[in-house]
């Protein structure tokens, strides 16, 4: 897999992730997945809309060909719609932005959700003293972020708490700067995790979860 993130980038990423965990006292995990879901039903939504709209257009000409000396012929018709069809299902496979146009909002918000639970799982990230650790996700494809933290912080980080770490990354991700959408999102939660506990929380004294920026392939 091409590295999402370049060496330099990392390092960055890797040194903050270290300072942040040392001041809030929390285990602090970053990770980018390429996409969440293979969302298969992209490319035949794409089929079906481009077979439509270029039907719709078959007709017009038909109804034009009227006054015209020859007729749009049911073949030509037939190869237009379908031609269409496929034409733009492959770019929906092929260029990422024009998929995300087919892409309903709940459906992203929702296996983005799901593929960092599994994460959240099956990197083990719950096995910290006190439940103490805590994992910002981005989904590149979805332009989607996640901030999923572990029992022991999640009356730190309300609902609202995780707007405010998650909101300033989205137009910074948007822009294609998955290093400045990571940093921001992690001073910001730094600065969460730096509100007080209502009480005491244990703390191991080591680090528990790696501190370097997890890359997947995600679907």
């Amino acid at each position: 897999m091409k590295p999402i993130l370049s060496g330099s980038e990392q390092n960055r990423l890797n040194h903050a992730v270290a300072a942040a965990e040392k001041k809030t006292g929390c285990q602090i995990v970053l990770a980018v997945i390429r996409r969440s879901d293979a969302y298969p039903e992209i490319p035949w939504k794409a089929f079906a809309m481009a077979a439509s709209v270029s039907g719709l257009a078959v007709f017009a000409a038909e109804s034009l060909s009227k006054t015209w000396p020859e007729p749009v012929t049911p073949p030509a018709a037939m190869s237009v719609v379908l031609g269409t069809g496929i034409v733009i299902a492959l770019l929906s496979l092929l260029v990422p932005p024009f998929a995300r146009f087919f892409l309903g909002k709940r459906r992203a918000r929702s296996e983005v959700r799901q593929y960092a639970e599994s994460f959240f799982l099956r990197r083990e990230l719950s096995a910290t003293a006190g439940r103490r650790g805590v994992l910002l996700l981005v989904s590149l494809f979805e332009r989607r972020v996640i901030l999923l933290p572990d029992k022991g912080l999640r009356s730190r980080l309300t609902a609202e708490e995780s707007r405010s770490v998650i909101d300033p990354m989205i137009p910074i991700l948007k822009r294609g700067d998955v290093s400045g959408a990571l940093k921001t999102g992690l001073d910001s939660l730094t600065l969460a995790l730096l509100t007080p506990p209502k009480r005491k929380q244990a703390r191991s004294g080591r680090n528990e979860l790696p501190d370097s920026v997890i890359e997947e392939e995600g679907a």
